[in-house]
């Protein structure tokens, strides 16, 4: 009789156990298909008395980690972009496997209509060669280890890739003046762990994708391994600091790379403020 209830006990254990990990698998598995298919336009803000007075409000699109999107998403992303008119578009790095896509993506951001311009920098599944060439055909502007004015006391700098060549801040952020407001594009947020950015304001990156596949939005596997990122979950996504305290943002990308779970795509929309 007790061996029975035992016997009892231990298969209603299991079944309900069962059926949590399903609910879990489910519920991940409906995310996946639904809100992670669907890009937010985060709009976030960046206060800083750096910022020229008459650059109070100004508007920055952040588009980064592309991959193997869609013709149509990257479309209405441009569509979404013209009409929420801003001043500049950044563009992040990773921007498709398919290297002999490239001309039609860079066709399509060309197409997002901004006041000074479209500037970005390579990833680490980018031939930069090839990116860099196809960027300046279509009037968009690369950058490495490289920055320039984009207005009066307004710098902007990008950094090489990580992994594959040899990001120097110093060198990129070198035609700044003491008084300027530096914003610093670099693919991998790595970078402002290993290099002194304390001459930088603001630093823009993607790489890590949110995590990319992760439990309740709380933990990624692949972060947590530190193969993407020697820092684990630091940069998995949104506000994060560098080294010396530098304000870094990673954006999550919009990019169709392997399924995301708990790790919406997203477009970041910056309002700089004048402290």
């Amino acid at each position: 009789m007790v061996e029975t209830q035992k016997k009892s006990t231990a298969r209603k254990v299991g079944t309900g156990l069962l059926a949590i990990l399903l609910l879990i698998v489910a519920i991940h598995a409906i995310h996946a298909l639904t809100l992670d298919r669907i890009v937010v336009y985060r709009e976030i803000s960046f206060t800083s008395p750096n910022i020229p007075a008459e650059m109070d409000g100004y508007r920055i699109a952040f588009v980064t980690d592309i991959h193997a999107v869609t013709d149509r998403r990257l479309r209405h992303v441009v569509d979404e972009l013209n009409q929420r008119q801003v001043d500049l578009l950044l563009l992040g790095g990773d921007f498709t496997f398919d290297h002999a896509a490239i001309e039609a993506t860079m066709q399509l951001l060309a197409q997002v209509t901004v006041t000074d311009g479209i500037f970005g920098v390579e990833g680490n599944h980018d031939h930069y060669e090839v990116l860099f060439a196809t960027m300046e055909a279509h009037g968009i502007t690369p950058l490495s280890n490289s920055g320039l004015y984009v207005r009066e006391h307004f710098f902007l700098a990008g950094v090489e890739d990580l992994w594959n060549r040899n990001p120097d801040v110093s060198a990129a952020i070198a035609g700044a003046g003491p008084d300027s407001f530096v914003l610093l594009l670099s693919h991998n947020p790595d970078v402002s762990m290993m290099q002194d950015t304390t001459g930088v304001d603001l630093i823009l990156s993607g790489h890590t994708h949110d995590g990319q596949l992760n439990f309740f939005g709380l933990w990624s596997l692949g972060l947590e391994s530190r193969v993407i990122s020697a820092y684990g979950e630091r940069f998995r996504g949104g506000w994060a600091e560098g080294r010396d305290g530098t304000p870094v943002y990673v954006c999550s990308g919009i990019g169709e790379y392997y399924p995301r779970v708990f790790a919406r795509p997203e477009v970041t929309l910056i309002t700089l403020i004048r402290a």
